[in-house]
């Protein structure tokens, strides 16, 4: 059987034209310096962030928490959403790691955080307690639904952070999502910060990997925490490989990633069942949700949406999440919208 996977845009294969890439890549040691794939990548990716360097790391989940323990000393403070992938789904890395105390604000429905919010957070000069440093934000933002940050708003958290002497990290995990939704580049997102990672595995579809960027002295002190973390690669360029194809043919093409999301969630709110938390998503996410009158736990449904050959993912007691990317196709739209509609009718009273 031949599946529509939407639990994840960390499910896309790498490209025929990545593969080719991949095989053919000049590679060296990148422990030294000396593979000039990788090479050739980061100065890639720090060009598109508008930074002076960048470092590849094996995920995004190491690159963010390299990139805090660069900014931060053990004791420091860094603020951040409590629905932040940073804070819910990284496995406390940066407190059991590095010793990083976190303050956790509610993100606003957007993914942004208040700015009132974040100075009434911000600690005093106070030996009782820790040190705030750093703010970090999301953008997108996943557990949000998908929603983004203007360069407006990115702007205005820089100069407030710098005037109370405190960093600024972006997980730009899906940056390029972001920008493509504004008809924008993601340096205009990720210039105004002072680090950003954004991954290559999602939905630009390479294989593994993402990019951490910043000043050249920053990426110094990643570089050393990388290899500390394990992470030091050797003839790493047949992966980089798939990350240069990714940058030069996947990002310009998201925004049909996102008509798709919109044509799916256009189809599921006419199901009787469903109800979306957004009318129209803001990226490649759709979130929605059963009605009351619905017998099932999501978990039942994907159960039976499988038999159908469709996988998709449970975000919440009576909810769901789908992720378009460069693998679902028009077909693949109809067929969900079918299937949910099928699976929702055969458990409703």
């Amino acid at each position: 059987m031949e599946y529509i996977d939407l639990r994840s845009d960390t499910v896309t294969r790498p490209t025929p034209a990545m593969r080719e890439a991949m095989a053919k890549a000049e590679v060296g040691d990148d422990v030294y310096g000396e593979d000039p794939t990788v090479n050739r990548l980061q100065e890639m990716a720090a060009g598109m962030m508008g930074k002076e360097a960048g470092l590849f790391v094996p995920s995004g989940t190491m690159g963010n928490l390299a990139g805090v323990l660069a900014h931060c000393q053990r004791g420091d403070e860094v603020i951040v959403g409590n629905k932040a992938h940073t804070f819910l789904y990284e496995a406390g890395g940066i407190s059991v790691l590095g010793g990083v105390h976190s303050c956790q604000l509610p993100n606003l429905p957007d993914g942004s955080l208040a700015l009132e919010e974040i100075e009434a957070a911000i600690r005093e000069d106070d030996s009782h307690e820790p040190i705030t440093r750093l703010i970090c934000l999301e953008n997108t933002h996943n557990r949000c639904g998908g929603t983004y940050q203007t360069p407006g708003y990115m702007n205005r958290l820089r100069d407030f952070a710098h005037e109370h002497g405190i960093l600024v990290h972006l997980d730009g995990a899906r940056i390029f999502n972001a920008a493509a939704a504004q008809g924008i580049t993601a340096q205009e997102l990720a210039g105004p910060v002072d680090s950003v990672t954004f991954c290559l595995s999602k939905g630009l579809c390479a294989p593994v990997g993402s990019v951490l960027c910043g000043s050249t002295g920053y990426i110094r002190k990643v570089h050393r925490l990388r290899k500390m973390l394990g992470g030091g690669m050797r003839q790493a360029g047949i992966l980089a490989a798939a990350g240069i194809v990714a940058l030069e043919t996947m990002t310009g093409r998201l925004s049909e990633d996102h008509a798709r999301a919109r044509k799916l969630a256009g189809g599921l709110g006419q199901v009787a069942g469903l109800v979306l938390d957004q009318d129209v998503p803001a990226t490649n996410m759709v979130f929605f949700s059963l009605t009351p009158d619905v017998r099932s736990s999501p978990g039942e449904i994907v159960e039976k949406l499988g038999q159908c050959g469709i996988l998709a993912g449970v975000a919440g007691p009576r909810s769901f999440r789908l992720v378009l990317h460069y693998w679902i196709d028009d077909a693949g739209v109809e067929r969900t919208v079918e299937a949910f509609s099928a699976a929702v009718q055969s458990f409703s009273i």
